[in-house]
């Protein structure tokens, strides 16, 4: 086949070879150029989307007229975490004021620790000036002196705290309250002595569904001053006793819980079965309380409705007659307004012992062998509103309705020799009161608070009660002035006293066969100023009464007049 291929080849090649070198061709003819010409259009892009045409409506308008208004806005203000200030363990205050008035005080405080907390301090204050009354009459000697001592500590762990505390008082005063400047001073003096020391435990087991309780104790050991070494016993002796323990159990809004508590009250005057003197015979008596308080605290209505329910079980032991008594516990509360409104309506009661200290440090001048009976309250039926006027202002208006027994007035003692001394004697009454109070606080640079009290008396055997107020007004505030200057006040107003007295004389009034006499209006009033000049030394004023008033604090007792104390403090 290849063969074949080959000879046609060379067939067709040699027939190729057989033509002419030239051609020539020679002819006559016209020919016909058309005319050139430019394309005058520039290229474009051709856009298949065709634009509506835009309609104009000029005799409609829908546009609304607006105006804008920019609220102030206030600076911001950026909150800085300041370095902790340095704590320094003492304090001294140390102060002179008229009528001869040393004043000193000492403290003493561990610094920060979140598990322990510990401190003491000793404080003290005496006067040796003379007292006189309204007349300029000069009376029996008034000097005293007030020592009190105190240590504490505290533990703080995570599932319990433990609180410790002992404290001594030592009290030296006059009975002064008879017009006779040359009493001797031994003759009229007494001296009140007072250890105390308590413990309190407080189980931290957790807020729901965890039992927790807490205990405390205390004891107390209250004498007065000897007679004389050979009449050691012819004095006052007490030592008191009290255990108050509380268990309670969250669950989600409620909390049920039990107090149990016992008080016991053992005094001693002279020997019993025995009289040293007219009205002065020995006395002892011994009274054990117990109280059982249940209930359960509750709230709903989204918090707003908050409800208190309880019964008071008391148990009041002596020597000749036991007693038991049944004490309602109610409250309800309902906040308004988001808690700017709040009313609320309640009733308690309880049992009230009656101790020497306790009746001492209401009026010191009594005589220290008394008889004594615990006050019954059956019922105290209160209600009222509190609220908040603004976030610096906070009001509350409330009154109430009490049943009290064994209501403890204090009369002059007509046994002793000069009759500076009070006996105490026991009444039952109903006691109405209405009360409103009005706080303001602007941070920590002003601070103002006012309680105004009415009291009315419904007495079952006495014609009144006895050196009690009918209208009371309190008045406490403090300025802060550049954290310089520290200008404090408080005052105090009181109206409506009387006093019982035996015989008629002038001013003298009489009413159910009793004679008595107005003790007058208090009207005291103390400012007190204090200038710093660092963070660590300060410098104070206070000035006491500075009405001036010499009113009767008790029947023959006038009070010091205007009074100046001055000072320093350090820390260090």
């Amino acid at each position: 086949m290849k063969y074949v291929l080959t000879i046609i080849a060379l067939v067709f090649v040699s027939g190729i070879w057989a033509q002419k070198d030239d051609l020539v061709i020679e002819m006559r003819a016209n020919r016909t150029v058309e005319p050139a010409f430019r394309i005058l259009a520039h290229p474009k892009i051709i856009d298949t989307v065709k634009a509506a045409q835009v309609k104009a409506y000029p005799l409609l308008f829908f546009q609304v007229p607006t105006k804008i208004s920019l609220d102030s806005i206030e600076a911001a203000t950026v909150e800085t975490t300041e370095k902790l200030k340095q704590l320094y363990p003492f304090y001294a205050k140390v102060g002179v004021g008229s009528t001869i008035m040393p004043l000193g005080e000492l403290y003493f405080n561990s610094t920060r620790s979140r598990a322990y907390q510990y401190g003491a301090n000793v404080k003290h204050l005496s006067s040796f000036g003379d007292i006189k009354n309204r007349e300029k009459v000069v009376y029996a000697p008034a000097q005293y002196d007030r020592t009190n001592a105190t240590v504490f500590g505290k533990i703080n762990e995570r599932n319990y705290n433990l609180l410790g505390e002992f404290n001594y008082q030592n009290n030296g005063f006059h009975y002064y309250g008879v017009q006779d400047d040359s009493l001797s001073k031994d003759s009229i003096a007494q001296r009140f002595q007072v250890y105390n020391g308590s413990a309190e435990y407080v189980a931290n087991r957790g807020d729901s569904a965890r039992l927790n309780f807490n205990i405390k104790a205390d004891y107390t050991n209250f004498q007065t001053r000897k007679i004389a070494d050979t009449l050691a016993d012819w004095r006052a002796r007490e030592n008191h006793f009290n255990f108050k323990s509380r268990l309670w159990y969250n669950n989600r809004n409620e909390r049920f819980y039990g107090d149990i508590g016992v008080r016991y009250n053992g005094y001693t005057y002279g020997i019993l079965d025995s009289v040293m003197s007219v009205g002065d015979t020995g006395i002892s008596n011994q009274n054990t309380i117990i109280d059982f308080k249940p209930g359960v605290w509750t709230q709903m209505l989204d918090n707003r409705l908050k409800i208190e329910i309880g019964i008071g079980i008391t148990a009041d032991l002596h020597a000749d007659k036991n007693m038991v008594y049944l004490y309602p516990q109610a409250e309800f509360k309902y906040a308004m307004f988001n808690d700017i409104f709040i009313p609320y309506l309640g009733i308690k009661g309880g049992l009230k012992q009656n101790t020497i200290q306790s009746l001492t440090s209401q009026n010191p001048f009594i005589r220290v062998n008394q008889q004594l009976l615990n006050e019954h309250n059956p019922f105290d039926i209160y209600g009222g509103f509190k609220g908040t006027l603004s976030k610096r202002m906070s009001f509350n208006i409330g009154a109430s309705f009490a049943h009290i027994e064994n209501k403890a007035l204090f009369v002059t003692d007509t046994f002793g020799v000069y009759r500076n001394q009070f006996n105490v004697i026991y009444d039952t009454l109903n006691l109405t009161t209405i009360e409103g109070s009005l706080s303001y606080q602007m941070s920590e640079k002003l601070k103002i608070d006012g309680i105004a009290r009415f009291y009315s008396y419904e007495m079952y055997n006495q014609a009144r009660a006895w050196n009690l107020p009918q209208l009371q007004c309190l008045i406490r505030g403090s300025y802060n002035l550049y954290d310089k200057f520290t200008i404090s006040l408080d005052g105090t107003l009181e109206t409506g006293r009387n006093a019982l007295v035996y015989a008629t004389g002038e001013g003298v009034k009489e009413e159910n066969g009793q004679y008595f006499v107005s003790l007058g209006t208090i009207v005291d009033l103390n400012l007190g100023v204090e200038y710093r000049y660092s963070q660590r030394v300060s410098a104070f004023l206070q000035l006491n009464n500075v009405a001036a008033q010499r009113y009767n604090r008790w029947y023959n007792y006038p009070v010091q007049p205007f009074q100046v104390m001055g000072g320093v403090t350090a820390r260090f």
